[in-house]
């Protein structure tokens, strides 16, 4: 039902900085290391899943759909780490951050949709997505900090 999560490449190539609105709501950017777009992203995402395993327990939505909320996050996710590593930032600590997702979504979703289920597993769900913010905001401090430049060995 989900897709398997990859560990992202690093990438060296450079492209424009435009942005355009995507149908997720978000931004796409041409530039590999646009850190805040990545981040914004990723948050959109993370706030769509929330509000879909909530349309999910009241009958509204199939797992199908809570299913395409996480695979977008991990395409959200992937984007970031790339983004980071565009500014040689690594984001080791939250690495495992989809597949702890994965667990409890599967755990949720095994389940007949009630807003009681989901009231036994936002707890978990909402403790991996803190991880999630907690390790992003760490790693945008370290950005900053560089000067947001690429490849910048201060």
């Amino acid at each position: 039902m989900y897709g398997a999560y990859q560990q992202p490449a690093s990438r060296s190539s450079t492209s424009s900085t435009n942005t355009s609105n995507s149908s997720q709501g978000g931004y796409v950017s041409r530039n590999p290391g646009d850190v805040p777009t990545a981040v914004h992203n990723l948050l959109l995402s993370t706030k769509q899943l929330q509000k879909i395993l909530t349309q999910w327990s009241l009958g509204q939505v199939s797992e199908t759909q809570v299913s395409d909320v996480y695979v977008q996050i991990g395409t959200d996710f992937n984007t970031a780490i790339q983004a980071f590593a565009y500014h040689r930032i690594e984001l080791s600590e939250i690495h495992s951050v989809p597949q702890e997702l994965r667990t409890v979504l599967e755990q949720c979703l095994a389940e007949d949709p009630s807003p009681q289920v989901l009231s036994m597993f936002m707890p978990e769900v909402k403790q991996v997505l803190v991880k999630l913010l907690r390790g992003l905001q760490a790693k945008q401090e370290a950005w900053r900090m560089r000067g947001a430049a690429p490849y910048d060995f201060r």
